[in-house]
């Protein structure tokens, strides 16, 4: 069980590195939850921005 545990947290961590590599080719950003509960954004510079209420309520 450890192993599946283990490879699923490999395939989460390889698919945030894709999508950092694609924002950064694309020259837009990610967009994630951080270990605090904020929603932010991610640029391909590093910079890193909170989200406010209507970004998050966009519809």
């Amino acid at each position: 069980m450890m192993n599946l545990t283990q490879d699923l947290a490999k395939l989460i961590r390889l698919t945030g590195d894709r999508a950092k590599l694609d924002a950064k080719a694309n020259g837009t950003y990610i967009v994630y939850k951080t270990a605090e509960g904020q929603i932010v954004k991610e640029y391909s510079t590093g910079v890193i921005e909170k989200m406010n209420e209507q970004e998050l309520n966009h519809e």
